[in-house]
């Protein structure tokens, strides 16, 4: 039926006209625009191969001979790498950053898009699916933080997350001290650290519902991009008609900004996003709502934790030991990193070098905000300026 849509859907010119990097990859958009772009697969201690994309220089200033200070992005939950490049290069931090004169890397959490391989395990497997964000901290980040040094030959990096890429960072730089060294600051758009007051619904339901999600999914993977979800990005977002209805999902998940959002790039965001993950990582989200501490994940049982853990409860991360220079942007409109929780998370991170909460940004807003070069990303390179 959806084959049938399609082409009926095209001879008649109903689905308008739609922007092509919704049915590009990583690479294709980089290249769309005018600038090199890399591609590696990196493969993690536990096997999960990970889509690790460069771009190892801009459109301005672009000798690729000249030595650049490599900035490493990473995304957050439920979406993928190509967030850095979905909007236009004047408003998309990966080729803001490359015009700025940065070597500039993004990676990918196992489970996403781009990273849905293991060097034995299938994708089908319910092994390959039993991870959440405590894996993508202990083996993810060192993994395409570690090759990214060796392949550069330099010994620090700056880091940039979004959401879960803060969530997993604060977990790694303060238990893996050999990582956190690697890192010169590190830069938290909508830091998530608990969620105990988060008003997302997408938790709030991975909650009640976890025993229906687990029985139709088969405990493996959970929203991914799927040929039916680029259809319905790429198709109908692009449709004025329905337009609305996208945009009501997706401020019903992170927060209402309409002003600050680019309606003509609805089609990419949605034929990108939801870009995956696992169930276990969703249910181990939802075992925080009751918590205002970031702990691991709670195998079910002090047996089960007792073999993880070597106790019988999930331990819970102390950030107080990371002590990488760290700088922060919230929005007062963010339904999943609530104000609430920023201010429990300032609280104990122990080397806070800058803080600015913005009052009408939402979750979204720090990836695709109309303003977000003014109100965070010029700021972001100031304070690399002044770090170097």
């Amino acid at each position: 039926m959806i084959y049938f849509i399609l082409i009926v859907g095209s001879i008649y010119g109903v689905f308008g006209q739609q922007n092509p990097e919704a049915n590009m990859n990583i690479s294709q958009i980089i290249s769309y625009w005018g600038y090199p772009d890399e591609e590696y697969n990196i493969v993690t201690e536990d096997g999960y191969v990970l889509g690790l994309y460069r771009i190892p220089y801009g459109k301005i200033n672009s000798s690729s001979s000249a030595r650049r200070l490599v900035v490493y992005l990473q995304h957050g939950l439920l979406t993928s790498a190509t967030t850095w490049v979905s909007n236009l290069p004047n408003n998309s931090l990966g080729f803001i950053l490359a015009d700025a004169g940065y070597d500039v890397w993004m990676g990918n959490s196992r489970g996403s898009t781009w990273s849905r391989k293991h060097v034995h395990l299938k994708a089908d497997s319910q092994e390959f699916w039993a991870f959440s964000f405590d894996e993508m901290a202990k083996y993810d980040l060192p993994a395409s933080i570690d090759f990214i040094v060796k392949q550069t030959g330099q010994k620090e990096i700056f880091y940039i997350g979004h959401s879960q890429g803060t969530t997993i960072a604060f977990i790694a730089f303060s238990t893996i001290p050999k990582i956190a060294e690697k890192i010169k600051v590190f830069f938290a758009l909508a830091p998530v650290y608990s969620v105990k007051h988060t008003k997302c619904p997408l938790i709030k339901m991975a909650y009640k519902l976890k025993s229906i999600i687990k029985a139709f999914s088969g405990n493996k993977d959970f929203l991914p991009k799927t040929s039916f979800n680029n259809f319905i990005g790429s198709k109908f977002c692009s449709l004025h008609s329905f337009d609305k209805i996208c945009l009501h999902a997706l401020f019903m998940m992170f927060g209402y900004d309409r002003e600050n959002l680019n309606m003509s790039r609805l089609d990419i965001y949605f034929s990108h996003n939801p870009s995956g993950t696992s169930v276990q990582n969703m249910v181990h989200w939802s075992q925080l709502l009751d918590s205002t501490d970031l702990k691991a994940f709670d195998w079910g049982s002090p047996q089960l934790n007792l073999v993880h853990f070597n106790q019988t409860t999930s331990p819970v991360y102390n950030i107080a030991n990371m002590n990488v220079p760290t700088a922060t942007w919230n929005g007062e409109r963010d339904l999943l990193a609530d104000p609430e929780d920023v201010k429990i998370l300032q609280s104990k991170i122990t080397n806070l070098i800058y803080h600015k909460t913005i009052s009408y940004y939402n979750h979204i807003d720090f990836l695709f905000g109309l303003d977000v070069y003014h109100q965070v990303y010029h700021e972001i390179i100031d304070i690399i300026q002044d770090n170097l």
